[in-house]
């Protein structure tokens, strides 16, 4: 009977030996487990991003933000960062209307931009700025001068850089993404405004010269039209031929007479302001010498608000409104 007694005293040990052994390697194992988990989480705490000259290190995705440009606005509204925001500014024209209601749920700062007092009041931590403007003399201050103040400064690409593409805004759409760590939103957006645009290109003729277009957005004595900026694309894309696409710098001036002799088919005319499309039009019917234009005598006028002409997330309903204008027997 003992000895029956001693060997289960020693199948008792050595089983509680084994418990211990296998709970150290459970704790070793999940130890290692951490250690491969935490580089990873640490570098998606770390972002850092170039922009307009400066380096932006992101440790957290920012709480306090405010879009200072209306196509700015309405890209941070459709990534739905609208909960991250403490206030919006500078709205040129109605808001895009799938972005209205949270739009609706972000205050308004002020009809141009915020003072700098306004911005700290805010205890702001992220400032999205759609013009260099943003961030000029007439803005909030310099990224450098915010930076020292403990805030975040985005500017957005595509805005300020000699002929913009949609892969451009997609870069800009991508790193807002990346700083508010919401990856997943911006890809769909891109993937979605894609889809758009590529179904309305599909219904474009297949042949012929495209239409050579005028973009008119202001003019007196001169005119005030698109260079190399983004509307140089968008009308590309719709089908059309910017009849300034060949001067290399944004917005731009011309004379009457360059725009009489090059003659356009179209006249797009860029709404916003106290200065209304119809009343733009008119002046286009009535100057001495615009009228002499084609577009103006067959009375071809494509009214786009600037907020869809600007760099932002109305890229496809910008080339919708644009190719329908062009050509409306394919729409």
């Amino acid at each position: 009977m003992k000895k029956w007694k001693s060997l289960w005293l020693v199948f008792a040990i050595a089983l509680v030996a084994i418990l211990g052994a296998c709970s150290e390697k459970d704790k070793q194992e999940s130890a290692t487990q951490a250690e491969k988990v935490e580089p990873s989480q640490a570098e998606k705490s770390d972002i850092t991003i170039e922009n307009n000259g400066t380096t932006q290190v992101y440790k957290e995705a920012p709480k306090k933000a405010i879009s200072l440009n209306q196509h700015v606005t309405e890209i941070m509204l459709a990534l739905e960062l609208e909960d991250s925001m403490v206030g919006t500014a500078y709205l040129d024209d109605k808001i895009y209307e799938p972005l209205q209601a949270a739009y609706d749920k972000v205050p308004v700062l002020a009809k141009q931009y915020p003072t700098k007092e306004q911005v700290i009041d805010a205890e702001v931590d992220f400032l999205f700025g759609g013009w260099k403007s943003a961030f000029g003399e007439k803005g909030v201050g310099t990224q450098e001068e915010l930076e020292t103040l403990g805030i975040h400064t985005y500017l957005h690409t595509a805005s300020i850089m000699t002929k913009p593409t949609l892969d451009d805004i997609f870069a800009d759409i991508r790193n807002i993404a990346k700083i508010f760590r919401v990856e997943d939103h911006g890809e769909a957006l891109i993937e979605k405004m894609t889809k758009d645009v590529e179904d309305i290109r599909a219904k474009l003729p297949q042949d012929g010269e495209d239409l050579p277009v005028l973009v008119f957005d202001s003019g007196d004595k001169e005119v005030f039209t698109a260079g190399q900026n983004i509307m140089n694309e968008l009308v590309t894309m719709a089908g059309g031929k910017n009849i300034f696409g060949d001067i290399e710098s944004g917005w731009t001036t011309v004379s009457k007479e360059d725009a009489v002799e090059r003659n356009p088919a179209v006249v797009v005319v860029i709404d916003y302001g106290e200065t209304s499309a119809k009343a733009k039009i008119n002046f286009l019917k009535n100057d001495p010498a615009l009228k002499e234009m084609e577009a103006v005598k067959n009375e071809r006028f494509v009214i786009l608000p600037l907020s869809a002409a600007s760099e932002g997330v109305r890229a496809a309903e910008a080339i919708q409104i644009l190719a329908k204008g062009f050509y409306p027997e394919n729409f």
